[in-house]
């Protein structure tokens, strides 16, 4: 059974919006710092927003202002909103947990393009 299950993904306009969702599983969730990753074709994973169990949040330079992070610790879940998309968000998105991290789900594709 995936630890994480990432889904949400899709095929969106420049300028457009996508909220991802991921739910994780078992006890690996509480208490832990979460991250949403991306990762574009030809490129390294790359870590994009980070949310702590009290909801403090960190991102990337190029999110900043157009994504937003949270997480509702009842329901073992981390969204991700994603506003004002541009062509260079198209990556598989996935979650983990930040620096401890766990196995990889399967991902959900975002493509940005007109």
């Amino acid at each position: 059974q995936a630890e994480f299950v990432e889904s949400g993904g899709g095929l969106v306009q420049p300028g457009g919006s996508l909220r991802l969702s991921c739910t994780a599983s078992g006890n690996i969730f509480s208490g832990y710092v979460m991250g949403w990753y991306r990762q574009a074709p030809g490129k390294e994973r790359e870590l994009v927003a980070r949310i702590s169990s009290g909801g403090i949040t960190n991102y990337a330079v190029s999110v900043k202002g157009r994504f937003t992070i949270s997480r509702d610790n009842a329901k073992n879940t981390v969204d991700l909103q994603m506003n004002n998309m541009k062509p260079e968000d198209t990556a598989v998105y996935y979650c983990n947990r930040y620096l401890s991290l766990r196995s990889w789900g399967q991902g959900t594709q975002v493509t940005v393009s007109s």
